[in-house]
This record gives structure tokens, sequence and C-alpha cells, in this order.
């Protein structure tokens, strides 16, 4: 067995991580319709008011504000009515004194009138003259062009989150599409001699791929486009060839092959290729995970344990991604409770411990670093320091939820 050279603490490698990114600079044109969670790539300025004319805010009737005067219930206005006006019609007639037009909620507002009187404050006398019961005043009801969205005002900028009401933005606007930034691109793999693909019956000593799957699942959520690719044995060649066929990712995340043991090719032909930002984290599960540039590229090496490879990769190369991806930083749920049992942990490791929260109360569930279970019956997590040992039971612990 080979010793890790040394270990580094997890806010360390947090550190260096961050140092490490590049943002991803290439664009691309999509329509609005798969606009929401990108990124946008450039400024967008309306080219038209919006609404590109006034409007009625109430269905009621178009009047000249000054027509109404001294109107109510006891002493009502009577007008002569010229026109119905309907939403997605331009009135034909304008509105002179004593008359008024009746209108409908979002159409455009008739020369002439200058407020909208709501309907429950008129009464019709015939279908040609309706009694207005309150008065009114300029202005009112009426929603005034441009008055949500002004001609040459951005409604994007770039680096902008194209979050639902950003994209309404760009719809009332007229845009049919937006650029916006690529997605990452990352390589997906699993090594190790005794992976097998899901579907297929094991062989003596194999273990289905999980990695490949949970990877790729974070990735595609936080803004990358996961390449998976099937799981390749512990050789020199098999690795190489693996290495040359991932040059196409942005980023590539192998899982397998990070520990000490003497079949751990994996890191010695990362490091023959660029170089080593770490090996090895004072954290529990998870340990020997490191992270190098290889021709160039980030290369995660994920532990090949299940539990340690998922545990990291929502700890360290999320939030990788998504800062790859230009998309802000996650803000996962958090809960504080009570924890239900008490925990011992490892000395001198900053440990991540999964839990299960039922009625208000954390329950641990980590099996082992092995089980994926460990993950899949949790709600979340909480994190131990590497100067505490023990978390008694009733102490009050944060749970990060997945």
């Amino acid at each position: 067995m080979r010793p890790f050279t040394s270990t580094i603490p997890l806010e360390e490698a947090r550190r260096r991580l961050s140092a490490a990114v590049r943002e991803i600079t290439r664009t691309e044109r999509v329509s609005l319709d798969h606009a929401a969670g990108r990124v946008a790539a450039s400024n967008v300025r309306s080219p038209i008011d919006v609404p590109p004319f006034a409007r009625s805010a109430m269905d009621g009737y178009a009047v000249a504000a000054a027509d109404t005067a001294g109107a109510s219930r006891t002493s009502p206005k009577r007008l002569r009515v010229v026109e119905r006006i309907y939403s997605g019609h331009m009135p034909r007639m304008p509105v002179s004194p004593g008359e008024c037009s009746e209108i409908a909620t979002g159409a455009p507002m008739p020369e002439g009138a200058d407020a909208v009187v709501m309907v429950e404050d008129t009464a019709k006398d015939s279908e040609e003259v309706v009694a207005i019961l309150k008065a009114a005043t300029a202005g009112q009801n009426i929603g005034r062009r441009g008055a949500d969205i002004l001609e040459g005002v951005a409604v994007v900028s770039s680096g902008d989150l194209l979050t639902p009401g950003r994209v309404g933005s760009l719809a009332a606007i007229g845009a049919g599409d937006v650029d916006v930034y690529e997605r990452p691109r990352v390589a997906v793999l699993s090594t190790g001699n005794e992976v097998a693909e899901p579907g297929r019956a094991l062989a003596p000593g194999q273990i289905y791929d999980v990695n490949r799957f949970t990877l790729a699942a974070i990735i595609g959520a936080h803004g990358g486009v996961p390449e998976a690719h099937h799981a390749v044995h512990d050789s020199i060649d098999a690795l190489t060839g693996a290495l040359n066929d991932c040059r196409g990712a942005d980023l590539l995340v192998f899982s397998g092959g990070s520990s000490v043991g003497e079949r751990d090719l994996i890191l010695d032909l990362v490091a023959a290729r660029g170089e080593m930002i770490f090996h090895g984290i004072s954290i529990k599960p998870g340990k020997p995970t490191a992270f190098a540039l290889v021709d160039g590229r980030p290369f995660f090496g994920m532990p090949g344990n299940p539990t340690s490879c998922l545990s990291n990769a929502y700890i360290l190369l999320l939030p990788y991604l998504r800062a790859m991806a230009r998309l802000p930083p996650f803000r996962p749920h958090t809960l504080r409770v009570p924890l239900g049992r008490r925990i011992e942990s490892t000395a001198n490791r900053h440990q991540i411990y999964t839990v299960r929260v039922r009625d208000g109360v954390a329950h641990p569930a980590f099996k082992g670093s092995g089980d994926i279970t460990s993950l899949s019956n949790a709600d979340g997590y909480i994190e131990i320091a590497e100067e505490d040992s023990v978390v008694t039971e009733g102490t009050l612990v944060l749970v990060t939820l997945f």
C-alpha cells in the first residue's frame, strides 16, 4: 500500500477548488421554451414599450373624467355608449364629450378617454346609455403605455440566471430566443475490475456501477451535461484510453482508483499529464478525493465507495460545477433539530453524517461508506467538526437537506 503523502482540511480543499474554477465561455442561442434555468450570455434591451398602448385595467367604461364630475348613486351621470372594445382589438371611435366606450380588461384605450369606471360603479339604462354612479379621476384604472417596460431598457443582463420571471420578461418584449452560456460537458466514468453495468448478470466478484448514475444525476441537476462512459479496468492502457476518450469534455469526473492501493493507477497517470492540486482530504467519508488539471482540464478523482463518492459530490463537485456553469451558489434548505442518538466521530476528521428527520428529530442514517442506502434512506446530513469527537443525544444540529 502507498500511504497518502498528505491530507488537507476541507476548507483548504474548497479554497483550492474555488481558485481553480474557469467559467464556461462558449455560448449558444436557445428558444425561450428552453431558456429557464440557463445563464444569459448577453444584455437584452426591449425594442418596444410594454404594454405598447395605454390599456384598461378593469372591465368597465372608458370615459373622459370631466364628464363624470359629481356623479353618485343618487345623482348619476348618463353617457352614450359609442363602441364596445375587446382585448386584441383597436378602438374605432373616439370618445367625445357626453360619450363613453364599453371596454374589457387589457383592451386599448380610445382617443378622448382618460379614465375607466369599473362596471360595478355603473348601471345600464339601455344598450346605448349607461349611468355612471361614481365620479372618476384622470388616469383611473388605466395602465399607461410602457408602464411595465420602456423601450431601450435592459430586461436581462449578461450573467443573469433566467428565472421564470426573467423568461416572462423576454416573452413580453417579443424575444423568441436568447443567447446563453453553454452547459459544461462533464465526462463521468467509473474505474475498477469489479464494476459491472446494471442490467447485466454479475460475474463472480463483481458489483454494479452505482457512481456513474449518482454523479450524472447531480451533474444534470446543477448545470452540467453528463457524458456517461462505460467502466474501465485498472490497467495503464485502459485508463490512458479513457482519459483520451474524455478529452472533449470540459470537466472529468472519475470514481474509484483514488485511494492508495497499488492498483490505483489513475492518479499516477493524472499526475504525469498535468498538475495534482490535492489528493486526500481530512474528511469522513471521502478521504481519498483528488482534484487535478489534466491536459488543461479539471479532473475530480472521487472515491469508489458509493456513499463517499456521492457525499463528496454534494460537498465539493456541486459547488465547483455551478461556478463553472456561472450558476449562483446552491442554497440548500436546512433545519435545526435535536439529535436522536449519540454519534461518535473519527478524531481529526471533518465528518459528513447522514440523518433521517422524523417528528422533528434527526436520527443517524449512516451505515458505511460502501452502502448507498446511507444516502438513499437519508433526508440530509450534518457536519461534525474535526475537533468534535462526540455529539450527544439531544444536541441541536443543523441538517442540510438533499
